[in-house]
């Protein structure tokens, strides 16, 4: 049985990386239909830097200490009336921040074993691909022979995007820093151009925006029957994007449209249903210990990722 407490991952106020420490916090005593995990690895996500940042208010509240971490790969402790065992690898991802901690308590319904092969890490890089797959299947409705453009297509969400793109049957133009484009095209990217000049374009079908800068220039390549779905925010002007977003996600053409992800079992299944298919595989950029997760934070903020920064517990 684990300890009455354990370590976690909190903030007092609102600021850069140096807000997060690591503190002390009682265990959390799993309730009905949740199940108890030792949390071996998770993933480090845009929006968890928009919340630590102060850059969502008023939707992050003000009441303080918080927590951060949303997803997470580990050990089954306590599994209740689940349907999962004592030391089963699970995986999934929650509506609320605080996974980032030795032990955490998630619905079940929340949880999929983690497909054989993966390690922890591995596992964590891949969860971003429960976003790619809603986006791409099931808000576009990607078609076999679409052309398919993916900002972003080696960051923590377009390299899942990318492979799943491809695996899906779609034409994959992926736009990446320079240094990025031969991994774009391993990826599976048809055609792979430089974000800061990527010549003319030409129109597609379907665009998932990792950005969310600049999303008029974008929107207007598409196709009349082409849609685009925009999974980020400016950070500098939240409230514009989503603005936008808001104003063009009715348009019977062109449309842009947002969604709140919502990582349930039969999602994580597609998911390993693709990685078992070897469709779909992991890519870390770097991995950090519990304690150093500012230090992820701020791998993050650089941008120029190859895949996900994780971090380990």
């Amino acid at each position: 049985m684990p300890s009455t407490s354990m370590r976690a991952i909190t903030y007092d106020r609102y600021g850069p990386p140096e807000v997060l420490r690591e503190t002390t916090v009682p265990t959390p005593v799993p309730g009905p239909g949740e199940v108890l995990v030792r949390v071996r690895a998770l993933s480090v996500n845009g929006g968890e830097l928009a919340m630590r940042s102060g850059k969502l208010l008023p939707f992050s509240g003000k009441r303080f200490p918080k927590r951060i971490g949303v997803d997470l790969v580990g050990e089954v402790v306590e599994p209740g009336t689940s349907r999962f065992a004592v030391g089963d690898l699970v995986w999934g991802g929650g509506r609320r921040m605080g996974t980032a901690a030795e032990y955490y308590a998630m619905a079940a319904d929340r949880l999929d074993h983690v497909p054989a092969g993966l390690d922890p890490a591995q596992a964590a890089s891949l969860l971003a691909g429960i976003t790619a797959i809603t986006a791409l299947r099931d808000k576009a409705h990607l078609m076999p022979g679409e052309r398919l453009l993916i900002r972003g297509a080696t960051g923590g969400v377009g390299f899942v995007a990318t492979q799943l793109g491809k695996a899906m049957g779609a034409h994959v133009t992926g736009l990446a820093s320079a240094k990025n484009l031969e991994l774009a095209r391993e990826l599976g990217a048809d055609v792979a151009l430089d974000y800061r000049d990527p010549g003319v374009l030409g129109k597609f079908d379907v665009i998932l925006d990792t950005v969310g800068r600049d999303l008029d220039t974008f929107q207007r390549l598409l196709t009349p029957r082409g849609r685009m779905v925009a999974i980020a925010f400016d950070l500098a002007h939240p409230a514009r994007t989503l603005g936008y977003v808001a104003a063009n996600s009715l348009r019977p053409a062109r449309w842009v449209r947002a969604f709140s992800g919502n990582p349930k079992a039969d999602l994580l299944a597609d998911l390993s249903r693709w990685v078992t298919a070897g469709l779909v595989r992991p890519l870390v950029d770097q991995a950090f210990p519990l304690a150093d997760i500012a230090d992820a934070h701020r791998a993050l903020e650089s941008g120029g990722v190859r895949g996900k920064i994780v971090v380990e517990v």
